[in-house]
């Protein structure tokens, strides 16, 4: 635990920019990661996962792996005070800053291996199915559709978006060239329409969407955005610094407006940009740079600040293919393919977190 004299720093959350952020700063701090689970997901894999499970072996990453001089907590934050974070299961953790990187709210089990046992299961049900209905056209929906229509060409793949285009938080050329591909695979997009979330069970085999069609399907997935995990901090002294959307609110060096020693990274935050891991990771290291500043007892006006960038975005579409929107062009096919469809990155997110490819 805390060494003499060592500045404490305590990060919740486990997801892409926490992990990161505490790995950069173990050697210049006493750390702690608060998570409840033990393992760091890889969230851009998780599509490849549901259709070759064995690919979670390695996107999934045992906090343990790659956090050699900090504590990990498996445990959730229900409260902040002015000098400790609060745990569901009673711990009180003390700190000197402290970091929110809780992300989206996700339902994911605590167990490594029991995520991959989820990967196993939806594999499962995609294998014994003839037809897949996905629910939601964002970038999750769209490349799991290409997951599946691509190692498994026989199967009927249906995709219902309640928006007038696919990939609404990217331009409408990347959309139509996402809908064209889609089309050509032979995936039914139903756009403007919606399924009742409400009603669906697993042994749904009829679905009737709010335009009036039916559709037949073996198996559905639900594929629409996650809500913020913030709700939690309504109750703590962090409350008034959530604005109507319940992001956290920064300044340019990304610490929470009207803190000193909080600092919130990735999609929790309001900084005016798409949400995507590659910009939370950004923040991570930028907030990892101004904690070893300030433990070195710099002022304040040293801090690194935040910009926001041109809006890029990379959409998988299977194993070899993809949509890319770069300034002042987007493109799609084999290029973009190369750079994130085949790895996706996770070679070279495990090396970035100290690990073998």
């Amino acid at each position: 635990m805390a060494a003499a004299g060592k500045t404490r720093v305590v990060v919740v959350g486990g997801g892409v920019a926490g992990s990161l952020l505490a790995k950069t700063i173990q050697g210049d701090a006493d750390v702690v990661l608060l998570d409840p689970k033990e393992y760091l997901e890889i969230p851009w894999a998780e599509l490849r996962s549901m259709v070759e499970p064995s690919f979670a072996e390695r996107s999934l990453i045992y906090h343990k792996d790659y956090l050699t001089d900090a504590t990990i907590v498996t445990s959730s934050a229900v409260n902040i005070t002015e000098d400790a974070v609060l745990t569901a299961d009673g711990q009180s953790l003390p700190y000197d800053y402290l970091v929110i990187a809780t992300g989206h709210a996700l339902a994911s089990p605590g167990s490594r291996a029991e995520r991959i046992k989820e990967f196993q299961r939806d594999n499962g049900k995609i294998e014994s199915s003839e037809s897949v209905l996905i629910i939601g056209g964002g970038p999750t929906g769209v490349e799991l559709a290409g997951e599946i229509v691509v190692d498994y060409p026989e199967k009927k793949v249906t995709l219902i978006h309640r928006g007038p285009r696919l990939l609404e938080f990217i331009g409408d050329k990347a959309s139509k060239k996402s809908l064209d591909w889609l089309t050509s695979k032979k995936v039914d997009v139903l756009l403007q329409q919606s399924v009742d979330l409400g009603s669906l069970s697993d042994n749904d085999k009829v679905y009737k969407t709010s335009g009036g069609e039916t559709i037949t399907a073996d198996c559905h997935f639900v594929c629409i955005g996650k809500p913020l995990s913030s709700s939690w901090l309504h109750d703590t002294i962090l409350k008034d610094s959530l604005d109507n959307k319940g992001r956290v609110m920064v300044e340019k060096d990304l610490r929470v407006k009207g803190y000193n020693n909080v600092f919130a990274i990735g999609d929790i935050t309001d900084t005016p940009e798409i949400k995507q891991g590659y910009l939370a990771q950004k923040h991570a290291l930028l907030v990892a740079k101004n904690l070893k500043l300030l433990i070195k007892g710099s002022p304040n006006t040293k801090l690194a600040t935040y910009s926001t960038g041109y809006p890029l975005a990379l959409v998988s579409l299977g194993r070899n293919e993809g949509v890319a929107q770069l300034p002042f062009l987007t493109i799609s096919g084999c290029l973009p393919g190369k750079i994130k469809s085949r790895d996706l990155f996770i070679s070279k997110t495990r090396k970035q977190m100290g690990l073998n490819g």
